[in-house]
């Protein structure tokens, strides 16, 4: 198999289209251009190709997969389209990451980053971004931001396995940490985590621990050293590395949504192409995993 984006998107759709996306038919009228596993396909190759606009996108997709999918919708449809698919596009997201066989690794990452949205003040007033968007702050690089805030859980390989989205007043690290373990599964048993001193506390640990998941993170200032360091620093790398791919690799800073659904749809269109690509890096052989230069051309 090649390791291109033609491959990556016919492997996907059909994976998606046999065994996780059934048809269906939405009601009377006339069906739409796309069907579910297609648009998601389409969606992807989107983020991959790094066109954060999607009239931009809509204009080079012809030229670029239109020999994949000759049917393509206007920019309005599309939109309309990928909103209402957002809570599709995290199951998908999430069948990756279990199909992929780090998921079966008794390990995983977590941590949790500012998503920024628009922050002056005629944005923010006629922003419909009220439910899950608020002023945070942001205290690795000591600034405030007005957005909502991203909890990953990852492998060690950067398959994100489980995310949520937060408003960052309403609910901190911790809570949406301890929030996110409780709803959906991150591996197949418990595992340790790694996270950072930010998850210091004995509530959040003992919460952890009754779910059979112990969180390894730095010694915090006002604690005393261990006898056994057993903090590999390597590994915050490693999570960094995974969020500075959905950064800026992915477009997640330039999402340019207005709304909570497109919001939402617009991060998991981004950790569904990471996961979609880590897959497909699997199915062949690669030796870099999460290396994207395959796709983005």
């Amino acid at each position: 198999m090649k390791t291109d984006l033609d491959a990556l998107l016919t492997a996907l759709y059909v994976h998606l289209d046999d065994d996780v996306l059934p048809s269906r038919r939405l009601g009377p009228g006339r069906p739409r251009l796309l069907t579910d596993a297609e648009l998601i396909c389409v969606a992807t190759a989107q983020v991959l190709l790094r066109c954060d606009d999607e009239r931009h996108w809509l204009r080079l997709a012809p030229a670029r997969i239109g020999h994949l999918f000759p049917r393509l919708p206007r920019q309005s449809q599309y939109n309309r389209q990928l909103r209402d698919l957002g809570p599709v596009l995290q199951v998908v997201a999430l069948w990756l990451a279990r199909a992929v066989p780090t998921w079966y690794d008794n390990l995983r990452l977590m941590d949790g980053t500012p998503v920024p949205c628009g922050a002056s003040r005629v944005t923010v007033n006629r922003s419909a971004l009220g439910e899950i968007a608020g002023y945070g702050r942001d205290t690795s690089h000591h600034a405030f931001y007005r957005g909502a805030k991203l909890m990953l859980i990852t492998t060690a390989e950067g398959t994100v396995s489980s995310f949520s989205l937060a408003h960052p007043k309403e609910l901190d690290e911790r809570k949406q940490a301890l929030h996110l373990l409780h709803v959906r599964p991150i591996a197949d048993g418990p595992c340790p985590i790694v996270c950072d001193k930010g998850f210091a506390g004995a509530g959040i640990e003992k919460a952890a621990a009754d779910l059979g998941h112990v969180l390894i993170r730095p010694v915090r200032d006002d604690e005393p050293e261990p006898a056994v360091k057993v903090f590999p620093p390597w590994l915050r790398q490693r999570i960094e590395g995974i969020i500075w791919t959905l950064k800026n690799q992915l477009g997640l800073e330039r999402h340019n949504a207005r709304t909570t659904e497109g919001l939402w749809a617009r991060v998991g269109q981004r950790v569904l192409a990471l996961n979609a690509a880590i897959w497909h890096n699997w199915l062949i052989g690669a030796p870099v995993k999460r290396s994207l230069t395959a796709y983005d051309h």
